[in-house]
């Protein structure tokens, strides 16, 4: 309704001084002021309209604002409500109660896989500290073993061989390929006849 009342005045004023100046023309300067004081006359109703329209939309915001205000309320004294029915419905002795029985179960089944992972059986009596010394022994052996190898290698390197013609060899006559055959078939016919003495066994 303000906003309409001012489009009205604003519509008055720019009326009043189209007459200002159509009577300002004609000479007629005491009508030409009398419309210029109304037309300042609508001017200072503008300026009041705008300050209720102010005071108005502060008053919106300030409503709005409560009324978010209200609302953050309501939402906190629910919240407030919710914690306390949880309070109630939580006692903290059933929660103590609750974290031993877990911890207790917990060392429970630690102690229980402790026992799977422990040796059993011949690999139980086996002792760690004799295999240690043992294996200390076999790295102690290949260490001299290593070490006689580089002496022998520093002795060949520093004498010279003699030069002795070596004997010749007689070569064995190479059987005939149907003998070798036969000896094969032979000793394969054994060992069949020797897996069946050991399947009866």
């Amino acid at each position: 309704m303000l906003e309409k009342r001012e489009n009205l005045l604003a519509k008055k004023i720019a009326s009043e001084l189209d007459k200002a100046r159509a009577l300002s023309r004609q000479g007629n300067k005491r009508s030409a002021l009398q419309c210029l004081k109304r037309k300042k006359l609508y001017e200072q109703q503008i300026e009041s309209l705008a300050q209720h329209q102010l005071k108005l939309q502060e008053q919106v915001i300030m409503l709005e604002g409560s009324k978010a205000t209200a609302e953050t309320f309501g939402a906190l004294r629910s919240g407030a409500g919710a914690m306390k029915q949880l309070a109630k419905e939580t006692n903290v002795e059933d929660v103590d109660a609750t974290m031993d029985m877990i911890n207790e179960q917990t060392d429970k089944m630690r102690q229980v896989q402790e026992a799977l992972g422990q040796p059993m059986g011949l690999a139980a009596e086996i002792d760690e500290d004799e295999l240690e010394e043992e294996l200390a022994e076999l790295d102690a052996l290949d260490v001299e073993d290593k070490l006689l190898e580089r002496e022998l290698e520093g002795e060949l390197e520093g004498t010279t061989m003699p030069s002795v013609p070596l004997p010749t060899v007689p070569i064995a006559p190479q059987k005939s390929p149907r003998k070798s055959s036969a000896l094969d078939a032979d000793e394969d016919a054994e060992l069949k006849a020797l897996q069946r003495e050991m399947e009866l066994l």
